[in-house]
């Protein structure tokens, strides 16, 4: 499962045990990329926080659909075999649609994006992969771009900040040796916009 040792829902003290009760899928299982961080429970939760308000927040303007798209092209760049795999799985059931979920996975695997997509969607997928294969390169220009695309300051922010979160995710994972086993593909933590409530004193 990764590299370092973790402690299991059965061994977890108190308060880790209560972020895993909140936190299970539906069989019970927490998922591996959360698990690895069971030694440090304040940077579980400083995680949780990041992702929920990153990808599943209310008050975010871009369609989920299309954040989780995001983060599988952020990680396939990245090499990231266990966040493409969840969040293309998460992406198949918010889409209710296998064949534009097979078109955008194999644009995205074919780095032909225009395959899947076109106009201010393109626009963000080229920058988020600038942004991950060259984060020096960007500028105000491209910032201008995006408005230009259609896209308004606050979700330029939305975009930035998934694809700033998944190559931290991707680097968790890469890092420390995560694997899928035993995870089920395409949950996601509990729905909440109380980003307060994963944290523990």
């Amino acid at each position: 499962m990764t590299w370092i040792a973790t402690i299991g829902r059965e061994d977890a003290a108190s308060r880790l045990r209560e972020t895993y009760d909140r936190i299970a899928g539906p069989h019970g299982a927490i998922d591996n990329i959360l698990l690895a961080h069971s030694l440090r429970p304040h940077t579980l939760t400083g995680h949780l926080g990041l992702y929920k308000a990153v990808l599943h927040h209310s008050q975010n303007q871009l369609p989920v659909p299309f954040l989780e798209t995001i983060g599988v092209q952020v990680s396939h760049l990245n090499g990231c075999a266990y966040c493409v795999d969840h969040h293309s799985a998460g992406l198949r059931k918010l889409l209710g649609d296998d064949d534009r979920h097979a078109t955008i996975v194999a644009a995205i695997t074919a780095g032909r994006l225009d395959e899947a997509f076109e106009g201010r969607e393109l626009a963000a997928l080229d920058y988020t992969r600038r942004l991950t294969e060259s984060p020096r390169s960007i500028s105000e220009v491209d910032v201008e771009s995006l408005r230009t695309a259609g896209f308004d300051d606050g979700e330029i922010l939305e975009i930035n900040q998934v694809a700033a979160y998944f190559a931290y995710a991707n680097r968790t994972v890469l890092g420390l040796g995560i694997t899928t086993d035993g995870d089920d593909l395409g949950t996601a933590p509990p729905e909440s916009d109380d980003v307060t409530e994963w944290r523990h004193g």
